[in-house]
């Protein structure tokens, strides 16, 4: 019975050690999981070179097609006739003379 009243000391001792040891591995596993359960980083937007004259816009497929103009006769190659009275060179229909007050007539 010599060693009874030692016998705490060392276990909590030991037990001491194994907690701070511990506590490097503990810390790489919660950084761990945080990244995984935090929100993903978002890049700065990366501005990309014009694909299109200025006098054009890149449409849906990526084809450049000619921004509304203004004219009195509808110049060759208009689709249709926006409400402003611009014509347009859409490919599709889909979006046609939007932000032109819709179409008028399709040519």
């Amino acid at each position: 019975m010599r060693f009874g009243g030692n016998r705490p000391a060392l276990i909590g001792r030991s037990t001491a050690l194994v907690k701070r040891s511990a506590l490097p591995a503990l810390f790489a596993a919660v950084l761990g999981a945080a990244a995984f359960t935090s929100a993903p980083a978002t890049a700065a937007p990366v501005l990309m070179e014009a694909a299109c004259p200025a006098s054009q816009y890149e449409n849906a497929a990526g084809n450049c097609v000619q921004r509304p103009t203004q004219s009195d006769t509808a110049p060759e190659g208009a689709t249709a006739r926006c409400g402003d009275g611009t014509y347009s060179f859409s490919q599709t229909r889909r979006g046609t003379c939007s932000h032109h007050g819709g179409v008028s007539q399709w040519l």
